[in-house]
């Protein structure tokens, strides 16, 4: 028979691939007409700040959401960030009908907080597993995000046209329906994820089975010094901010490069749901694969693919019919963001001491986001000045630091065998 303890564990995975699949459906939604919109508002320079806004809100929100998981556990950190998106979505249409910029901008940033929820979530399922397991089930979590963010964009030019027909401006449909996603999605967790027995530092609603009190909470600044001196949890934090980086950069003016070459709403749809179907679909797989043959081992395996990925973008800014090609690019570069994330994420969670662990997935998950706030921020203008060419080559140099950090942490684990357990397979 089941322990009383796997089925509580069930129950909190449960909770959180139901409210990911919900949340991924919102974010997804909004980020298939996001660019547009704000192409529409101020040409293509400024489209990449609609994206840009979103990472930062998603940024400036992770460190307090961990500081609010830490305190007062998951389910409460967890369903204050979708009712904040929630607002964020309802402010983008108000900002929409009324033809205000900095609304708009200011709708994104809180809607941005949703993307912030759905990432924590995947520590949320790390919490209490054991350390054999971690990746998996995290990975099973991002996984749930498949069906909602393939679905998201899909439903783009339904949700236009249903806007239409309540009277909003066009492209604002869609944040309908991200809307009633992210508030299911709150739901969802405040209804479900059940809290259990309170500790000093409860994390998933339970007290976290993961973390002895044998040090005093740091804050994210602390942790991140921490993280500085240890080679394999510097390397975690490095490449789950470049390849966040990475991919806002190439996907966000993606929809914007098809347009401009006539490509409909439609096909965009289509290549944005690809690669979302490449950031989530496989995350299992490498859940496993990161447990089975080390994290520091399959994290290169996602820096190789993220490298094929803007090789293969940079060729299809070139091709005569591009969009196979573009949808392919998009896709290796999707399962690259999912192989990096995963391994990393689970890295950090087996390397980092106790007292400062919560701490800093919260920053990690900050300079994530950060990272990709400044890349899309930066790719409007990098579109407009030198095309879909220019954008792949700046993705590709965004790269370099996580290869010289890879770098300093094989050597520390080939050189340190009483530490093979925080690289290799537990």
């Amino acid at each position: 028979m089941l322990s009383e303890r796997s089925v509580r564990r069930g129950g909190i995975v449960g909770a959180l691939v139901v409210s990911n699949l919900l949340g991924g459906v919102a974010v997804a939604s909004g980020i298939a007409v996001g660019g547009l919109l704000l192409e529409r508002f101020g040409g293509t320079s400024l489209a990449g700040l609609g994206q840009a806004a979103s990472v930062l809100g998603a940024a400036v929100a992770a460190v307090p959401l961990a500081g609010v998981a830490a305190r007062h556990g998951r389910r409460r950190s967890l369903a204050l960030g979708y009712t904040i998106a929630v607002l964020g979505g309802a402010l983008i249409v108000g900002a929409a009908v009324v033809a205000q910029l900095v609304v708009l901008l200011a709708g994104l940033a809180l809607f941005g907080v949703g993307q912030a929820v759905n990432l924590q979530s995947r520590y949320a399922a790390a919490d209490g597993a054991a350390p054999g397991a971690r990746a998996r089930a995290m990975s099973i979590v991002i996984w749930a995000t498949t069906i909602g963010s393939v679905a998201g964009p899909n439903l783009s030019e339904v949700a236009d046209r249903f806007g239409r027909w309540l009277g909003l401006p066009g492209l604002t449909g869609p944040y309908v329906l991200s809307v009633v996603s992210f508030a299911l999605a709150g739901v969802v967790v405040a209804v479900f994820l059940r809290p259990g027995a309170r500790s000093s530092a409860p994390v998933t609603g339970e007290a976290d089975t993961n973390q002895a009190d044998t040090g005093q909470a740091v804050g994210a600044v602390a942790a991140l010094r921490w993280a500085a001196a240890d080679p394999a949890a510097r390397f975690a934090v490095v490449l789950v901010a470049v390849a966040h980086a990475m991919m806002v950069m190439v996907m966000v003016m993606t929809p914007l490069h098809m347009q401009h070459h006539g490509m409909s709403l439609q096909l965009v749809g289509v290549v944005i749901s690809v690669h979302v179907l490449g950031m989530y679909a496989l995350s299992p797989v490498f859940g496993w694969l990161t447990d089975r043959l080390g994290a520091v081992r399959m994290a290169c395996a996602g820096m190789l693919m993220l490298a094929t990925a803007v090789a293969l973008g940079f060729v299809a800014a070139s091709a005569a019919e591009g969009s196979a090609l573009t949808a392919l690019a998009l896709t290796v570069l999707g399962l690259g963001w999912s192989a990096s994330v995963i391994s990393a994420s689970a890295l950090l969670t087996g390397t980092a001491a106790d007292h400062v662990r919560v701490p800093l997935q919260g920053a990690t998950d900050a300079g994530m986001n950060y990272a990709g706030a400044a890349a899309a921020a930066l790719a409007g203008p990098i579109l407009a000045a030198g095309g879909f060419h220019a954008v792949n080559v700046a993705a590709a140099v965004i790269l370099v630091p996580a290869v010289a950090a890879a770098t300093a942490a094989v050597r520390r684990s080939s050189g340190t065998p009483a530490h093979a357990g925080d690289y290799s397979a537990g």
